[in-house]
């Protein structure tokens, strides 16, 4: 479950929080002025999303090395092209 609390909230049921994030596995999204500012979520599930950070990352490296050369008009049509075909097909 995601729950929101404003900073002040989160800032005066801290130790309520981490136990709900620690053994219930939730995750909470804190928010100052109205909007997300930061997530407080167990340890598991920010080592697996650091991780797909990082095979992302690699990944688009990889993507950016390939079409070094490629102008980017002709990619962003190549793009285009790619994502109207897989549209079609839903």
């Amino acid at each position: 479950m995601i729950t929101e609390v404003n900073a002040v909230t989160f800032r005066q049921n801290l130790g309520d929080m981490l136990a709900q994030v620690q053994y219930r596995n939730d995750s909470i999204v804190i928010n100052k002025d109205g909007k997300p500012v930061a997530a407080l979520v167990d340890a598991e599930l920010f080592g697996r999303i650091r991780r797909m950070q990082e095979r992302f990352d690699a990944l688009s490296s990889r993507v950016a090395e390939a079409y070094a050369t490629v102008p980017v008009e002709e990619g962003l049509a190549e793009i285009d092209a790619a994502v109207a075909a897989v549209r079609k097909t839903r």
